[in-house]
């Protein structure tokens, strides 16, 4: 797969960061609108499930560009299972990166390959360190992203497909800014994270900017609600089973009440 620099992932961090404050002569613009527009998500709904293809694909997004700037501090290699991976792939996967170890002998700290117990590697030793790196501002864990932000999917695939390059006519063009439709003033301090075949997606799924915001927007929203299937086809099952059982109810009284009746009808006839 193509490996993106750290100047060009440290992208998603900026972009998710919608609300960064923007340099004080930046041209007045017209407000950021506050509702995205819909998408048709597979998850929506009281029965909605994921896509396991789409979160793989997914993944694959977060792995190759995003993991570069963002941690997830609430999701372990194991935990990947729910997208469809096998045991051994997590294994594998998990082994490949350098986790923090314990202290040696002379107390120095370590590195040692991850366990399928592990969280998902962050990619900054601290946070302090995350925010000298990136301009002063952290990169957000993206753990529960997609259930903080409001409007949650709709907003992620809105900002991450907002860019425009280059800027609408008339709009202000300020040195080392980009034009976003959903960044506070339009305006947002790093480029485009996601570009036309910046990953390869293992299925073949064409690996547009727009399909990899989709997918990466349907991973990060099972991230942050990774149960979601489960609860869902539990509902499902719970609700039929009741409805099971309402039928059967309708179907006795409907017994009962016909006896009685030509039991009713039998007295009078006496």
């Amino acid at each position: 797969m193509v490996r993106l620099s750290r100047a060009r992932t440290a992208a998603f961090s900026a972009a998710l960061l919608a609300s960064l404050p923007l340099v004080a002569h930046a041209a007045p613009t017209a407000p950021t609108p506050s509702v995205p527009p819909h998408q048709k998500w597979s998850f929506d709904g009281p029965l909605g499930q994921f896509d396991q293809k789409s979160l793989q694909r997914g993944f694959v997004v977060f792995n190759e560009i995003c993991s570069s700037c963002h941690g997830m501090r609430s999701v372990t290699y194991n935990d990947l299972s729910g997208i469809g991976l096998s045991p051994q792939a997590i294994r594998d996967f998990a082994h490949a990166k350098q986790v923090p170890g314990p202290l040696d002998a002379a107390g120095h700290p370590t590195m040692r390959p991850g366990l399928p117990d592990d969280h998902l590697r962050s990619p900054f030793p601290s946070e302090a360190a995350a925010a000298a790196m990136m301009g002063g501002v952290a990169p957000p864990d993206q753990s529960r992203l997609a259930a903080i932000q409001p409007h949650g999917a709709d907003w992620l695939y809105a900002f991450l497909t907002g860019y425009h390059m280059p800027p609408p006519p008339g709009a202000p063009v300020v040195p080392g800014k980009f034009y976003n439709d959903w960044a506070d003033g339009h305006l947002v301090g790093m480029p485009p994270p996601l570009m036309d075949d910046a990953v390869e997606f293992p299925d073949g799924t064409p690996a547009t900017a727009k399909q990899q915001a989709r997918d990466v927007t349907t991973f990060l929203v099972w991230a942050s609600d990774p149960h979601r299937n489960d609860r869902h086809r539990t509902g499902l099952y719970v609700f039929a089973y009741l409805s099971g059982l309402l039928v059967l109810a309708i179907a006795w009284k409907r017994k009962i009440w016909k006896r009685g009746t030509t039991q009713n009808a039998q007295d009078t006839d006496d």
